[in-house]
């Protein structure tokens, strides 16, 4: 926690010991100005939260998950070495190298998509290293999950991932508010993971299309077309 870290204007930061994501929507939920970043550097992870004040219905404003998204893998394609690739699950999955690294979290005030929420918060947690192996001993016994520096990421500073993230990150709000999102789907359908294969969503299985306007999955399975909003993926109120 001793870490002090700089954002852009419009943001400030806030370092917490454990569950950045809880304390941020527990901030949230008390009214804290939008533009709060807290984090929490300590350990084996990694762990930063950002709180939103939206001025547009649920449905929309969660496109800022996908948003967060490519505003951490643009902090970290910045800061990695060339050879490292980050791509994003559609529920939130990071992928470094192909493998499961972390996981970004949504929650919100509402999960009525209709209506406009006084906060959301979305956040990541990135493992540094496994818990059960922080000497990267057994790195490749199992090639499905990563860790950030079993990928050769050892010279990323946590604390630069951060600021990096919460840099890009605005960048791709401004984007969103001056350009609407024709940007940001572009910028994602380059990072998203797993398009045309199989997958399962919220009790439903199928081939992952793509997705609609909103950032909706497009499922299709023998019978028909689905649509899983993106809100079925946030955590439950506070």
């Amino acid at each position: 926690m001793t870490d002090t870290l700089t954002f852009p204007p419009l943001l400030w930061g806030e370092a917490v010991a454990a569950d950045a994501f809880e304390h941020a929507a527990m901030r949230a939920a008390m009214g804290c100005d939008a533009g709060l970043v807290v984090y929490a550097l300590a350990g084996h992870v990694v762990q930063a939260a950002l709180v939103f004040a939206p001025e547009v219905p649920l449905r929309d404003a969660m496109a800022m998950l996908p948003l967060c998204g490519i505003g951490f893998q643009n902090a970290l394609g910045a800061l990695a070495p060339p050879e490292i690739a980050v791509h994003l699950d559609w529920d939130g999955g990071i992928r470094i190298n192909n493998a499961a690294c972390g996981r970004f979290r949504c929650i919100a005030s509402t999960t009525d998509p209709e209506a406009v929420p006084d906060w959301l918060v979305v956040g990541f947690t990135l493992p540094l290293y496994p818990l059960d192996d922080p000497d990267l001993a057994e790195t490749g016994l199992r090639p499905d999950q990563t860790a950030l520096y079993a990928e050769g990421c050892a010279e990323v500073s946590p604390p630069a991932l951060v600021e990096a993230w919460a840099r890009h990150s605005l960048h791709w709000i401004n984007r969103w508010d001056g350009e609407g999102a024709a940007p940001l789907h572009s910028e994602w359908r380059g990072l998203a993971y797993g398009i045309g294969e199989a997958t399962t969503q919220d009790g439903k299985t199928g081939t992952y299309l793509g997705v609609d306007e909103r950032f909706g999955l497009l499922l299709r399975d023998a019978d028909t077309t689905h649509l899983i909003p993106l809100t079925a993926i946030l955590e439950p109120s506070p």
